[in-house]
C-alpha cells in the first residue's frame, strides 16, 4: 500500500464516524446553515476529540461563509478539510540529526502509550535508511519492557545497552550515550519508564536522564519525543503540556491511531501546543509507521 492508503486504513474508524455524523446532518436537497445546524456540527466534530478550540474555529468559519444559505454536504466537508489543513500545517519535521557524532533521541510517555513499539518502528525506519542504531533500555523497573526492546533490537539489527533490574535509569542512559560515541553509531535511542505526567518525582527522573546525556554530548538529546496513545484523546493534551515543561519535548508521536475514532486529537494538539506531530503509528508491525503529513492526514479523515 502507498503512504496515503496506510494512513487511510489507520484512520478508518475516525473517518467512518465523521462521514456518518456529517451525512446525517443533510438531506438530499441540502441544508440551511442556521444556529441549529452549527450546534449539531460542533457536537459531531467534538466526538472525534478534535477539541473545543479547533471545533469552534471550524464552525465559526462556516458561520461566516455560509450562514443563511442552503448548501450541500460536499461544500461543508471541503470547507472543513481546507480549514483543518491550514490549522494543522507544520514544517515537515523528520528527525533533526546531529551535524557530527551520534544523534540522541529520548522517548517519554505514560504507561501503555505504545512507547516501546514506537521505538521499534522508528528504529526500523532508520535501519532502512542505512543508519546504525543503538538502544538504551532505561526502563529498568519493568523487566518485560527490557525484554521486549531486546527482542526488537535483535530483530532489527540494532545494539542495545541494558541495566540491572531497578537500577538507576540515568546510569543506563549515560552508558548508552557513551557507547554510542565510542562505537560511532549514527543514532542512539533512549527508552524511559512510562509515568503519569502528574508524578513529580518521576518527572524529575526524566530531567536527570537529560542532564547525564548532555554531559557526554552537550547538545543532546537532539530530539525528545513524546508518545501519545491516540485512544486517550483529549487527555493527550495534558500529557503533552506536562512532559514538555519537564523535558522540553521537540515533537510528538501519535500511536494506535488504527484503534480509535478519536483521530481528531491531532488537530487539538496542533491548535493548542507549539509542537509538531512528527510520526503516526498505525498498527503493531514495524512497518506501520509514517512521517506525519497534515494534508494527507486530513484527506484520510474524510475520503
Amino acid at each position: 500500500m502507498g503512504f496515503f492508503d496506510i494512513i487511510k486504513k489507520g484512520l478508518k474508524k475516525t473517518q467512518q464516524l465523521l462521514n456518518t455524523d456529517i451525512r446525517d446532518l443533510f438531506k438530499s436537497e441540502g441544508r440551511l446553515i442556521d444556529d441549529e445546524f452549527l450546534e449539531e456540527l460542533f457536537v459531531k466534530l467534538i466526538r472525534t476529540d478534535m477539541g473545543i478550540a479547533a471545533a469552534n474555529k471550524m464552525v465559526d468559519d462556516i458561520r461566516v461563509n455560509y450562514r443563511g444559505r442552503v448548501v450541500q454536504m460536499t461544500d461543508i466537508v471541503e470547507h472543513i478539510k481546507k480549514g483543518l489543513k491550514e490549522l494543522m500545517r507544520q514544517p515537515e519535521s523528520p528527525i533533526a540529526f546531529a551535524e557530527k557524532g551520534p544523534t540522541v533521541i529520548m522517548f517519554c510517555g505514560v504507561n501503555g502509550c505504545g512507547k516501546t513499539t514506537s521505538i521499534a518502528k522508528l528504529t526500523n525506519m532508520l535501519r532502512q535508511q542505512g543508519k546504525s542504531v543503538l538502544l538504551g533500555a532505561a526502563d529498568t523497573f519493568r523487566a518485560a519492557a527490557v525484554e521486549q526492546l531486546t527482542v526488537w533490537a535483535q530483530r532489527l539489527g540494532a545494539e542495545i545497552i541494558t541495566g540491572a533490574a531497578n537500577s538507576d535509569p540515568a546510569s543506563v542512559a549515560h552508558r548508552a550515550t557513551a557507547a554510542a560515541v565510542e562505537k560511532g553509531v549514527d543514532v542512539c535511542i533512549i527508552d524511559t519508564a512510562g509515568r503519569l505526567q502528574t508524578q513529580t518525582n518521576l518527572m524529575k527522573e526524566l530531567e536527570k536522564i537529560r542532564r547525564v546525556i548532555s554531559k557526554i554530548i552537550p547538545d543532546a538529546p537532539h530530539e525528545t519525543l513524546l508518545v501519545i496513545d491516540a485512544v486517550t484523546g483529549q487527555n493527550g493534551l495534558s500529557q503533552a503540556k506536562h512532559f514538555s515543561e519537564a523535558v522540553q519535548c521537540t515533537g510528538l508521536i501519535l500511536a494506535k491511531l488504527d484503534g480509535t475514532a478519536k483521530g481528531g486529537v491531532a488537530a487539538a494538539i496542533r491548535q493548542e501546543m507549539d509542537l509538531p506531530v512528527k510520526f503516526i503509528g498505525l498498527g503493531e508491525k514495524a512497518e506501520d509507521f509514517a512521517l506525519f503529513n497534515a494534508d494527507e492526514y486530513v484527506d484520510a479523515l474524510f475520503d
